[in-house]
């Protein structure tokens, strides 16, 4: 493994987040769409934390619910946010009501149609969102951006109920909303340039920093989130425990592991009770009410200050389920066996042009997922260890899963000696 200095990790950073916010293709004459007033569906935790980066900026947001109680309770969960910064001293108190005058509460879908962009962002499944951006595409003014905030949803299937895709775009936010700086823009296929060119400049307004991806189940982030945490599963089967999963990423600079991250986020995500998914062990803790955090235990007993420990129950769940006994395995091997499939599905996205560059991808995981700084990003990193470290790493993985099977790419570098961070494969294609 090479070590970088602190000045090329910090250049190639800044260089990264430089780039991301080019567009090769994109004229930079192309007019903008006005954006005046926004339209926000939900109110939930994403939609009030969506709707402040607008009222922040000072831009009128209408936000909608089905029910004024949860209309009542977001509205009450984003004035409390504004509270407790004016309480910290970050903006004058005068300022908390200002903001929250840019707020209009409605309870119809209708009520939005003067918006200039609209975002939707209820829970993921598909056949809610095709029903709404059905009545979008039917109630939205002419020219209107008609944007969703799906995580890994296609929008391609979206856009086609609304008999307007030119208008629809993908702007995906991180939780929570408000504080996270990144937005992955997904262009769709049919997406204008200048809904494109609008919410690139938008993004800067509302103090994010922007991607632009393509669309593919995950999107860039959510994808290569998908591949790590398929393999920290899998470790389960061989007898390693969520905890020492979590170390080994905890030691390689990652605040939160796997199964930390997932009690966090909430384990009955896309669950209900009774259902048997593709994660047999997430489906027993649910069942047992062990659905994270917030019922102080999931992969592990949470006490009073939510401080996580090591769990039997869960132990003991495992141990059911895959019928491997508790077993011992070298960090390094477990940093290799959850970091290097993530670098393997980064050069898969940039085969199939769904990512600009590689430093976009370094961009969105150091920005969205808390990928330590030290080590760059996952592009970054690769050229670190190295492409016929990764290539070792992904054989082996390959051979147990034909779905982590090495990129093309990355047996082309392990045989050239190229870097992950010189990828070009032409940009991004829809």
């Amino acid at each position: 493994m090479t070590s970088p200095t602190d000045a090329e990790i910090s250049d190639h950073i800044a260089k990264a987040g430089r780039r991301a916010w080019e567009v090769p293709g994109l004229d930079p004459a192309t007019p903008r769409r006005e954006v005046r007033t926004v339209g926000i569906i939900g109110a939930g935790t994403m939609g009030g934390g969506i709707a402040m980066n607008f009222a922040t900026a000072g831009i009128d947001v209408r936000i909608v619910e089905t029910q004024q109680e949860a209309l009542d309770r977001g509205l009450a969960v984003v004035r409390g946010n504004y509270q407790r910064s004016a309480d910290k001293g970050r903006f004058a108190q005068d300022e908390v009501e200002a903001r929250m005058a840019r707020f209009d509460g409605r309870l119809a879908i209708a009520d939005l149609a003067d918006c200039d962009l609209v975002i939707e962002a209820v829970f993921e499944d598909m056949d809610l969102k095709k029903k709404i951006f059905t009545e979008l595409g039917q109630v939205m003014k002419p020219g209107a951006i008609l944007a969703t905030n799906t995580s890994a949803l296609d929008i391609d299937e979206i856009a086609s109920v609304t008999g307007r895709a030119g208008d629809v775009i993908g702007l995906h936010f991180f939780s929570p909303a408000n504080v996270m700086k990144l937005l992955e823009i997904v262009r769709a296929g049919e997406t204008a340039d200048d809904v494109v060119a609008t919410c690139m400049d938008l993004a800067k307004t509302i103090n994010k920093i922007a991607v632009l991806v393509g669309v593919c189940p995950g999107f860039v982030g959510n994808r290569i989130l998908f591949a790590r945490q398929k393999q920290a599963n899998k470790l389960l089967y061989q007898g390693v425990l969520p905890w020492d999963v979590d170390a080994a990423l905890n030691a390689f600079g990652f605040r939160m592991g796997p199964f930390q991250m997932s009690d966090l986020a909430g384990l009955d995500i896309g669950w209900s009770k009774g259902a048997r998914t593709d994660n047999p062990i997430r489906d027993a803790l649910c069942e047992l009410d062990r659905r994270g955090q917030k019922t102080k235990a999931g992969f592990y007993d949470y006490d009073e200050a939510r401080t996580p420990h090591p769990s039997s129950v869960t132990a003991d769940i495992i141990r059911d389920i895959t019928g491997a006994a508790p077993a011992t395995m070298p960090q390094d091997r477990i940093i290799d066996t959850c970091i290097h499939p993530m670098i393997n599905e980064a050069v898969k996205i940039l085969e199939e042009n769904k990512a600009q560059r590689p430093g976009d991808i370094d961009v969105v995981w150091l920005n969205g997922y808390g990928w330590p700084a030290d080590k760059g990003g996952p592009m970054f990193y690769g050229d670190m260890v190295g492409a016929k470290a990764v290539l070792a790493t992904m054989e082996r993985l390959g051979a147990e899963d034909p779905e982590f099977a090495p990129a093309r790419t990355l047996r082309r570098l392990a045989a050239d000696g190229g870097k992950f961070t010189e990828i070009d494969t032409g940009g991004l294609k829809v």
